[in-house]
């Protein structure tokens, strides 16, 4: 008996409904990139491994999935190394590629490389997928598609705004209320490492602390004391685990904590600006809020950082995020090329539009009218009528065998066709079509006109 065939851990095939549902936010995505002048471009599935090895920091790189050497790839792997079984070392003798484990670094590597070819500032969107060597669970997977934006080429703050407004403008326009743009900046956590003393424990610092939402306080301070932070610097980190107020309060009282730092105090400035900027120009649904717990793991933000919460009725995690980074290009050769991006979690987001039921009905629509089939002849005179209706953007098909008429209703009603198309010797003689609306069982007859005037509504 033949094994029954299955699909990896973490990845998922889709049906045409859900298809459609993922159309549907892409498309939405899409239009505000492009009305925000954002510039499609794509790069290869699979990058060089040093590409992006050593990009993500130390947790980054191990989810990333290496691509084994064509042929016998283990034929030139020293024999003590394969004896030692030390798997890093192995790894870099066997593997010269592996799959993107985002958008941006490959993005990094496309700027460099075709840099006399672009406008800077440089604006792009891209829409593909990635792929993390994660533990699946609930809204995670290890491949999913990224939808970013990105500006290169300027170090300009109004960026960060729009950005901002971006994320507003997409979930508004999918009707998704309540969520919450979380705001930080990575000077700020650099200001705060210096002022408790833990300067030389940076990314451990930043690592943990982004953790919090994961494994609470206690969690983190453990970490962070497994990692050779201080006791006495967690005291002086302990305001951290209880900041309130308004964005106002919140940056008032950073501007406190950090009076000593000048990095730190850069970092507030910029927030200020962003977060007053943004209050005076008002969102329409989304909140913006200052998280200063917020870190995002990853190595290349040097300024604003954002996270995109999903609204508080729905139990999931971030669903978008992005920041400031000042020298990813500098990683490939090009300095002084400054950049700040977002990233919409496609998947992340359809969990949450299709929990609150938000997906409009004509998403799923994949065909307005069904032409039933009597025979050759009745088929010939349907398909002239497709054709027309077809070119007027009615979305229509004739059912491709000559069955019984309950068959053929069957069919339109599991598609969810709405009207269907009867056709016989009566109305070929006359020159019109039978049109029957299958929810409201109404029948009427008419010629084409009739039928696209009725069907383009």
């Amino acid at each position: 008996m033949a094994q029954k065939p299955s699909i990896p851990k973490g990845t998922r095939d889709f049906s045409p409904i859900e298809v459609a549902k993922r159309q549907y936010i892409i498309s939405t995505i899409k239009k505000h990139f492009e009305r925000s002048g954002f510039q499609p471009i794509e790069t290869p599935s699979f990058e060089n491994s040093e590409t992006l090895m050593g990009k993500y920091g130390e947790e980054g790189d191990r989810l990333i999935f290496k691509i084994l050497n064509s042929g016998d790839y283990l034929s030139k792997v020293n024999e003590t190394l394969l004896n030692e079984k030390n798997s890093q070392k192995v790894t870099s003798q066997i593997s010269e590629k592996a799959l993107r484990y985002d958008l941006t670094v490959p993005f990094a590597r496309f700027v460099v490389q075709h840099q006399n070819e672009l406008e800077f500032p440089f604006k792009r969107y891209q829409i593909q997928p990635v792929w993390r060597a994660d533990r699946p669970q609930k809204g995670r997977y290890r491949e999913f598609y990224q939808c970013d934006a990105d500006v290169v080429g300027s170090t300009s703050l109004w960026q960060e705004v729009e950005l901002v407004q971006l994320y507003d403008a997409v979930f508004t326009d999918l009707k998704v209320e309540g969520v919450t743009i979380k705001i930080n900046n990575r000077k700020v956590l650099a200001g705060i490492a210096e002022v408790i003393g833990a300067s030389d424990k940076l990314i451990d610092f930043t690592v943990a602390l982004d953790k919090l939402d994961k494994i609470g306080e206690e969690g983190v301070k453990t970490e962070m004391l497994a990692k050779g932070i201080s006791e006495e610097a967690l005291v002086k980190v302990q305001p951290l685990f209880a900041f309130n107020g308004t964005l106002t309060e919140k940056i008032d009282q950073l501007r406190q904590l950090l009076a000593t730092s000048e990095e730190g105090t850069k970092g507030v400035n910029e927030l200020t600006f962003i977060c007053e900027t943004v209050e005076e120009l008002g969102l329409q649904s989304a909140i913006l809020d200052l998280d200063v717990t917020l870190a995002r793991g990853l190595n290349y933000y040097t300024g604003a950082i954002f996270e995109v919460a999903a609204p508080a009725t729905v139990q999931l995690g971030s669903i978008g995020g992005g920041g400031r980074y000042d020298d990813l290009t500098g990683i490939f050769g090009l300095k002084n090329m400054s950049g700040v991006g977002i990233s919409f979690g496609l998947d992340r987001i359809y969990l949450v539009v299709e929990e609150l039921n938000l997906f409009p009905n004509t998403v799923t629509n994949v065909t307005d009218v069904l032409f039933l089939n009597f025979g050759e002849n009745e088929a010939k005179y349907c398909l002239k009528a497709i054709a027309n209706l077809r070119n007027k953007g009615v979305k229509c098909e004739l059912y491709p065998d000559k069955a019984k008429m309950a068959k053929q209703f069957q069919y339109a009603e599991k598609k969810g066709i709405k009207y269907a198309v009867i056709v016989g010797e009566t109305e070929m003689n006359q020159n019109i079509f039978a049109l029957k609306n299958l929810q409201t069982g109404e029948q009427q007859n008419g010629t084409l006109q009739d039928l696209l005037d009725i069907l383009s509504k």
